[in-house]
């Protein structure tokens, strides 16, 4: 491997990838896989988009940063498109997830004691056990995560840890002092964890009968990965804020943003918060292209579709060598025999099979295939999946 200088935070699979087209990439060796992790959801539009390439050259040619120190022609056009996708008024573009996650709880503090009056020090959020919003020191945190919690104290209080898909304890945990409510309307990380139908429309209604924020981390769930344009959308739901990410950038540039309407977003002003790149030329101009596409509906349509195919190819092999298979739109969480192998080991064996995944807790596998995926790139997604558990045609 030629990274022996690179801190060791990651465990890759051994293949060096160098180049990708839509679904496939290919290793040095000249071997092609299928990416079915597509970026951790990064690159839903697949790789080398041709309409995302397009507008980033065109950017760089023109201008790249500004800084917010003056405005740019790109960022009024970006920020209006993607507050009327997600239904908001107001948009603060950042740069990486964790940093819109970080965004959030700050504006949530801010309203708490500008809005609702909750004295400065005192403001509460509640997050959801298996939760995954990054790896700040704040975040970790709240993470029940040890491996990307220990040692990394102290902790930044202020935070509330209760059991994700269950609303009574959501009820139960809000004080005076509560300010918000963190979720992933499906928890990626935690192996594609769906809650119980009818948890989010439930969260959202104890937060407005509690005048508490309730705030939507789509950055692996939005942008059309589950059908919907949002995840929460699934159940009719409107948070009060979205964290948005990964796609955000189309696998080109790091882009992030915080969605708010005005009576919360409007806690912000001059001095308030800030960042060097965040809401820069090229930034906006990838990320007002994702926004153009995801306009259209036919991305998020493709994922239903598709999502249909990858659940229905899935689900034959349960009793098979998968325990459990969970499925919304074209994303999947596989759990494994643990007797059978671990989820390393799987990915092991799927990328032997030409097919590239990733490995979460235990025995458990996510698949997320860019939403250009053909049918012939899932068919050989169920494919490698049926060869790696050894199970009979």
């Amino acid at each position: 491997m030629e990274d022996e200088h690179a801190a060791h935070n990651y465990g890759p699979l051994p293949v060096v990838l160098a180049e990708g087209k839509n679904a496939r990439v290919t290793d040095v060796a000249g071997k092609t896989y299928i990416d079915a992790l597509a970026g951790y959801s990064a690159l839903n539009f697949g790789h080398g988009n041709e309409e995302l390439i397009a507008a980033a050259k065109e950017q760089l040619d023109k201008m790249t940063l500004t800084s917010r120190a003056f405005h740019s022609d790109r960022l009024g056009p970006f920020t209006r498109d993607l507050a009327a996708l997600t239904g908001k008024d107001m948009v603060l573009p950042m740069n990486t997830g964790a940093e819109a996650v970080e965004t959030a709880l700050k504006i949530a503090r801010k309203w708490g004691a500008d809005v609702k009056g909750v004295e400065n020090g005192k403001q509460h959020i509640i997050v959801m056990d298996g939760n995954f919003h990054g790896r700040t020191t704040t975040i970790i945190s709240f993470s029940t995560d040890e491996e990307a919690r220990a040692g990394f104290g102290p902790y930044a209080p202020g935070f509330s840890v209760v059991e994700y898909g269950n609303a009574q304890a959501v009820r139960e945990a809000i004080t005076p002092d509560t300010v918000a409510v963190l979720l992933e309307p499906i928890q990626g990380e935690g192996g594609v964890v769906i809650p119980p139908e009818g948890y989010l429309a439930e969260v959202r209604e104890i937060t407005r009968e509690n005048n508490v924020l309730m705030i939507c981390d789509e950055i692996q769930s939005g942008l059309g990965r589950t059908g919907t344009t949002l995840a929460s959308q699934y159940e009719g739901v409107e948070a009060d804020m979205y964290t948005l990410g990964k796609a955000l950038g189309g696998g080109i540039v790091p882009v992030s943003a915080v969605v708010a309407n005005e009576d919360v977003m409007g806690v912000i002003t001059k001095g308030t918060h800030g960042s060097t790149f965040g809401g820069n030329p090229l930034a906006c101009a990838v990320g007002h292209q994702v926004v153009k596409m995801l306009a259209t509906g036919e991305h998020q349509k493709a994922a239903a579709e598709r999502g249909k195919q990858l659940a229905e190819g899935l689900e034959a092999l349960v009793g098979k060598g998968l325990v459990a298979v969970r499925t919304r739109g074209l994303w999947a969480g596989l759990d494994i025999d643990p007797e059978l192998m671990t989820g390393r080991e799987a990915c092991e064996k799927l990328m032997e099979n030409g097919v590239l995944a990733k490995d979460t807790h235990g025995s458990t596998i996510r698949l997320a295939p860019p939403l250009t995926a053909t049918a012939e790139d899932i068919d050989a997604i169920v494919e490698a999946v049926r060869k790696a558990l050894g199970a009979d045609a």
